[in-house]
C-alpha cells in the first residue's frame, strides 16, 4: 500500500484511512457531511498527492498530445488547461485527464491515480514516431486541492501564493510551484503541485490558520457527484465511451486525427446503445453503484454508476447507464434497491449548480 507525502498528517488528525487506487487515503476526518458543507460554504483542503503527473516536451509535444487526447489543444495560449479523454481505438476510455499547456511545446498531464501504470504504458506505446521527451513524474509531486468560496483568500493570505489573476481552467508557475484553478467540487478552487516538502509546509499552514477544513475522499465524491462530474471506473471506463457518458463536448471530431476518432465519430452519427442519465427517486432510499435500473414494466435496462442522498439538495438521486431508449428527460424508471423497487424519473445529471469563478 502506497502512502502520500501527507500520510502522517492524516493519521495525526485521526482520519479514517482506507485503500484507494493503491494508496492508503483519508476518507473522512470528522464526518462527510461536515466536510462537504465546509467546501460548499467556506473552504476545505484535500490531499490529492496520489494523482499522476506526466510531462510531454519536445518538437512534437503538441502533435503527440493532439494524437492521444480527444480535446483540441492546437494553438492554445500558454497557461490554458483542457479537460478531455484518452481513448482506445474502439472508443472506450483509457482515462479522463487534464492537460496543462506550460509552454509552446511543454505539456503537463494530470491522470487518475488508479490508472497511472496503465496510462503510462499506453502513452509510451503511442509515443513511437514522435520527437518528444515523455516523463512519468508521479512520484515527484505532492498535490493539495484548496476548494470553496473562500479558497482564493485562503491561498493568497495563508499560503502567500498570488492566485486571484488566474481565470477558470488556467495555470501558472511560481518558481517550482504549479498552481491551477479548476476544481472537482463545483466550487471555486485551486490545485497546488510542488515538492513533497513544500506540500507538507502548505498543509501545516492551512491547519494552523483554522481557515481551511481537512477533507477526505468521501466528500470529494459527494461534491463531484452533485454537480455531475464523472469518476473513472464509474461514469467512464474501457466499456463506457465519452459519447455514452454525455461528454461529447470534450471530443473534437473536427480534429485531423486522434486515437479512437473513427469509433467515436460513428457513435456520434449513428447513436449509442447506452447513455448516462440522472435519476431522481420519489423515495429517500439510496441507490448505490451497481444497482439495477428497471423499465416501468420491470425489465432490466441499466445500472447505477453513482448514487447518494445528496447533502446539498436533500434528494435521493443517482447517475446510471441505461438503454438509450429510456434516456429522455422525464422518462419514468425504477431502481431495485436490495429486495425492493423504487420509482424514479430521468432528470439532468447535474443535481446542484456549479459555483466556479468564470
Amino acid at each position: 500500500m502506497k502512502k502520500t507525502c501527507l500520510y502522517d498528517k492524516h493519521v495525526a488528525l485521526g482520519a479514517l484511512m482506507s485503500p484507494f487506487a493503491g494508496f492508503d487515503m483519508p476518507i473522512q476526518y470528522t464526518n462527510i457531511t461536515d466536510e462537504h458543507q465546509a467546501v460548499r460554504t467556506a473552504c476545505g483542503v484535500f490531499d490529492v498527492s496520489h494523482m499522476g503527473e506526466v510531462t510531454v516536451r519536445g518538437n512534437d509535444a503538441e502533435r503527440y498530445v493532439q494524437h492521444i487526447f480527444t480535446n483540441d489543444v492546437s494553438g492554445a495560449p500558454v497557461g490554458k488547461i483542457f479537460y478531455g479523454m484518452m481513448c482506445y481505438d474502439d472508443g472506450g476510455t483509457v482515462d479522463d485527464l487534464l492537460v496543462y499547456k506550460m509552454g509552446e511545446q511543454d505539456f503537463f498531464l494530470v491522470i487518475n491515480a488508479a490508472n497511472i501504470d496503465k496510462d503510462w504504458e499506453w502513452m509510451q506505446r503511442q509515443a513511437q514516431g514522435f520527437d518528444i521527451d515523455l516523463q512519468n513524474q508521479s512520484d515527484g509531486y505532492g498535490q493539495i486541492a484548496v476548494q470553496g468560496p473562500q479558497a482564493e483568500q485562503v491561498v493568497e493570505e495563508v499560503l502567500g501564493l498570488a492566485c486571484n489573476e488566474l481565470e477558470f481552467y488556467t495555470v501558472k508557475t511560481i518558481g517550482d510551484i504549479i498552481i491551477s484553478r479548476t476544481g472537482y467540487t463545483g466550487e471555486d478552487g485551486f490545485e497546488i503541485y510542488a515538492s513533497p516538502e513544500y506540500i507538507n509546509e502548505c498543509w501545516d499552514k492551512l491547519m494552523q490558520s483554522g481557515r481551511c477544513k481537512p477533507c477526505g475522499l468521501g466528500c470529494r465524491d459527494t461534491l463531484r457527484f452533485e454537480v455531475g462530474l464523472p469518476l473513472y471506473g464509474d461514469e467512464l471506463s474501457q466499456d463506457i465511451s465519452p459519447i455514452m457518458a454525455g461528454l461529447g463536448i470534450f471530443v473534437k471530431l473536427d480534429k485531423e486525427e486522434f486515437v479512437g476518432k473513427e469509433a467515436l465519430l460513428k457513435q456520434k452519427t449513428e447513436g449509442v446503445a447506452r447513455k448516462l442519465v440522472g435519476i431522481e427517486l420519489a423515495d429517500k432510499a439510496i441507490p448505490r453503484h451497481g444497482y439495477t435500473v428497471l423499465s416501468p414494466e420491470g425489465e432490466a435496462i441499466g445500472e447505477v454508476t453513482t448514487g447518494y442522498h445528496t447533502i446539498s439538495s436533500d434528494k435521493s438521486v443517482c447517475m446510471a447507464l441505461v438503454n438509450s431508449g429510456y434516456a429522455k428527460l422525464g422518462t419514468p424508471l425504477q431502481v431495485q434497491i436490495r429486495k425492493k423497487v423504487f420509482p424514479g424519473t430521468v432528470v439532468k445529471k447535474r443535481f446542484y449548480d456549479k459555483h466556479y469563478k468564470k
